[in-house]
């Protein structure tokens, strides 16, 4: 199952508050500004600053 197209038009990213890229084949969310990976759980996007990892060692970055 996919992201809801709607909760993606008005996500943004929690740092930066900036727009976000939408990986749904590799269950990520990426910031380019922030440089930050946000997983997505059970299509449930986890956009917590402290569970993201950095863009440089995301899997396929």
């Amino acid at each position: 199952m996919a992201l809801n197209p709607e909760l993606k038009e008005i996500l943004a990213c929690p740092k930066c508050k900036g727009d976000l890229e939408f990986h749904e084949d590799r269950q990520e969310i990426h910031c380019l500004a922030c440089r930050l990976v946000y997983a997505i759980e059970d299509d449930i996007p986890v956009l917590l600053i402290e569970e993201a990892r950095p863009l440089d060692t995301a899997k396929g970055a």
